[in-house]
């Protein structure tokens, strides 16, 4: 973690979504691994801040289901198990599913679907370069895309917070699965339904799409016994 000194004319409330932001995004990219512990006092040394904010950001971490927070002992960062990836994902294909098949009712225009193809065709390159951190970054991108697409905000910001707590567990298992040239693929034929205004078709492609990779990742986690790194 870096160390930063704050200005003295931000507000507390400024400093707790700092801690958050910074927090969050080392326990995505496992710079904060499952298992990690830290007292109050030493992440707020660290992010060079107050111990109320860290609490504020810790409590808020507690909430999406990224850290526990102990008693006199600080935080540790949950690991997740089959089981709960197993949840997860249930919950992720059916927002995702939906959301799918309503962009598909409304025939969307090529402004709103540029994101996704941009995503898809960044996930093709990603994948010719050899690269398969861009290529998660890209794959990421096109399911954030695909949800806030659908119009509807909460179905997105929940999809969101889902995503959230597989991130880091994808990265973990990134280059232990298969090249994912077959989800390329798929992706690509999702627009296609979409743009066809295929709504069943595409609720089926993309349901089954997202259970099986729902399922090589948690294969991945039982054979590995990742969720204990």
């Amino acid at each position: 973690m870096q160390h930063a000194t704050p200005a003295g004319s931000r507000s507390k409330r400024s400093f707790a979504e700092d801690a958050y932001r910074r927090l969050k995004a080392e326990i995505l990219d496992n710079q904060l691994p499952p298992g990690f512990r830290a007292l109050e006092a030493e992440l707020a040394e660290t992010l060079g801040m107050s111990r109320t904010p860290v609490r504020e950001a810790l409590l808020r971490l507690q909430s999406e289901g990224l850290v526990r927070v102990e008693p006199r002992r600080g935080m540790v960062v949950l690991a997740i198990s089959p089981a709960e990836m197993a949840e997860i994902y249930d919950v992720l294909t059916a927002l995702e599913t939906m959301a799918a098949e309503t962009l598909a009712r409304v025939q969307p225009d090529a402004e709103r679907m540029k994101p996704l193809w941009q995503a898809v065709d960044d996930m093709d390159d990603a994948l010719a370069a050899d690269d398969l951190d861009r290529w998660a970054d890209a794959d990421d991108h096109f399911h954030r895309s695909l949800v806030e697409a659908c119009g509807n905000a909460r179905l997105a910001q929940t999809a969101l917070t889902f995503r959230d707590q597989i991130r880091r567990t994808r990265h973990l298992t990134l280059r232990l699965r298969a090249r994912p040239i077959r989800s390329n693929e798929s992706h690509r034929n999702l627009l296609r339904l979409i743009e066809a205004g295929d709504a069943e078709a595409a609720f089926a492609a993309h349901r089954a799409q997202r259970q099986r990779a729902g399922q090589e990742l948690i294969d991945i986690l039982r054979r590995f016994r990742l969720e204990n790194m």
